[in-house]
């Protein structure tokens, strides 16, 4: 099962890096699969560290900050057992790991870990439609360079609705926020057709 979260990890200057990640987990949480694309700050971290912390969080609008590189300040951290890294304070569980084997044949890179350590923060509120709009709006904000302009527009449309109806207050900052990041890095006719439909959609 693919599952949605954030990896910390240890800049080559000693900082934690922050990015959101879906690897693969087991049903026991034993083993991951880290899929991270070869031209990312997390996949050269984790080569050369070799470790990394997982979270299990539904703080969206944290996981939406952490993918158009804008989590500033960073989130309260801890230093965790077994690995050189950090937990995030406001997530659900966390789980440390250490990379086993590296597949670079493709331009995600697979690698596969053991989960050394994990801990449970504080129970997971959960996900509802508006929450889970805004992780898959995340996610399309990382492959803009990847996914056709009209498609993209298409699906911010679609979510947008979702999370009007059914978000707080986290997730219209969040909604607003991946709106104008993606505005300001489309070709800008469809940027400027994403301001349109923002305007129409708030009044």
């Amino acid at each position: 099962m693919i599952l949605e979260g954030i990896v910390t990890t240890k800049n080559a200057d000693g900082t934690p890096n922050i990015a959101p990640m879906g690897p693969i987990v087991d049903a026991e949480f034993h083993r991951l699969i880290l899929r991270p694309f070869q031209t990312s700050t997390t996949f050269q971290n984790l080569l050369r560290t070799r470790e990394g912390v997982f979270h299990v969080t539904d703080n969206v609008e944290m996981l939406a900050l952490a993918a158009i590189g804008r989590l500033e300040p960073l989130p309260l951290l801890t230093r965790v057992p077994l690995v050189d890294g950090w937990s995030i304070d406001d997530a659900c569980r966390w789980y440390a790991f250490k990379v086993i084997s590296v597949d670079l044949a493709q331009p995600r890179a697979e690698m596969h870990a053991e989960v050394v350590a994990s801990g449970r923060l504080r129970d997971y509120w959960g996900l509802n439609r508006a929450k889970h709009a805004i992780v898959e709006l995340a996610i399309l904000a990382t492959r803009l360079q990847i996914v056709p302009p009209a498609e993209v527009v298409e699906q911010l449309r679609h979510y947008s609705v979702l999370v009007e109806k059914t978000g707080g207050a986290a997730e219209r900052r969040a909604l607003a926020l991946l709106e104008d990041y993606m505005r300001e890095n489309l070709p800008s006719a469809a940027g400027e057709e994403i301001g349109v439909s923002k305007s129409i959609s708030r009044g």
